[in-house]
């Protein structure tokens, strides 16, 4: 049996974090889900820039839509939407087979609109609405603004993947956002099956501190912050409040390991693939991370419920001089200015196209 198959059997969701139209037009992807127990795809404003700047796959229709679309932006959701129905297609028979828990992909809000809740509330009803797929996810921010535009996403039925979190407290922030959500939806006597993902983003907390802390230290932060995420999640699914949910029929949000890629090139290419496994869970990598583990990755002991070593791991980092929430809110404003910053690139490559044919 194939690692990645080991990992599914394991009970955690394997999800590609890439999307170009070339890999859906030539069979890559269904590959993947067949070959590879893929279940599920996330796209995000970067991998966006590199797929409709990289080859010229996108040009007829970018031509098509400059006829009656001027703005880049619009014409990039189109662009997206083509795509994220083509691939929300190829999952329809995962996510039907599993009831809805799994087979999504998932589209982002303008990340310029981070700090804005209701252009936020409007545009993840407005995208979601146009894509006629209800295996799609809207991506909305765990930011301070963002919390109630999810909550109110969801109130509307609106699925929804929590992004840019990164610590324990970030992710508990937008688990109480979907419950609220939910739970209006049942006072409203609505249904209140409704799904969510968290995604907390771990290899970038071992890349903040690459050059800071001791060898001892070096790549241990984001397992150590993950361990203690995993604790708080499993506690709330134990917890009151979510049993109530659950008992009225609401699905239990799911947590997503994001940003899985290894940066040190000195560490496993599979750290944060082996390190998180765990049922109930998702695991978004990209492309190379899924080949890499494929080939020789090894699934061993889950995540401990209770965290294991977490808290003393992170207490060496207090020794260490770092400031583990400090950098958790550094760490969210770094991740929303570099999505402006490839959503701009993003837009450039489109005005450039636009401008070459006027």
């Amino acid at each position: 049996m194939k690692p990645t198959a080991k990992l599914n059997q394991l009970g955690q969701s394997l999800w590609l974090d890439n999307i170009t139209r070339t890999m859906l037009g030539d069979g890559t992807l269904a590959g993947y889900i067949e070959e590879l127990s893929v279940t599920g795809l996330t796209s995000n404003p970067t991998i966006f820039d590199k797929a409709i700047s990289g080859g010229d796959a996108y040009d007829q229709q970018i031509a098509e839509l400059s006829a009656e679309l001027g703005d880049a932006e619009e014409i990039f959701f189109q662009l997206a939407l083509a795509d994220l129905r083509d691939a929300t297609d190829l999952f329809k028979d995962v996510h039907r087979r599993t009831a809805g828990v799994d087979g999504y992909c998932s589209l982002e809000v303008s990340p310029k609109l981070a700090d804005e809740t209701q252009a936020t509330i409007e545009q993840a009803a407005r995208l979601h609405g146009e894509a006629q797929r209800e295996n799609l996810f809207i991506k909305i921010p765990g930011t301070t603004a963002g919390l109630p535009a999810i909550e109110e996403s969801i109130f509307a039925g609106i699925p929804i993947n929590i992004t840019l979190l990164f610590s324990r407290e970030h992710y508990l922030a937008a688990a109480d956002a979907y419950m609220k959500g939910i739970e209006r939806r049942i006072e409203a006597g609505l249904n209140p099956d409704v799904a969510s993902v968290a995604s907390i983003f771990m290899s970038r907390w071992d890349v903040a501190v690459a050059e800071g802390v001791p060898d001892e230290l070096r790549n241990r932060l984001g397992l150590a912050v993950g361990f203690r995420a995993y604790r708080a999640y499993r506690e709330l699914l134990d917890s009151p409040r979510m049993q109530r949910l659950m008992n009225e029929g609401a699905r239990p949000q799911r947590l997503l390991w994001a940003s899985t890629g290894t940066k040190d090139p000195n560490a496993s290419d599979v750290l944060y693939i082996e390190g998180f496994a765990s049922p109930f869970t998702v695991n978004t990598m990209p492309e190379p991370t899924l080949k890499a583990f494929a080939d020789h990755g090894e699934v061993g002991d889950p995540v401990p419920a209770d965290g294991g070593d977490a808290e003393s791991v992170l207490a060496e980092f207090g020794r260490a001089g770092i400031d583990v929430e400090a950098l958790a809110e550094r760490l969210q404003e770094e991740g929303k200015a570099a999505f402006v910053d490839s959503w701009d690139e993003l837009l450039k490559s489109i005005e450039s196209q636009l401008g070459a044919r006027a």
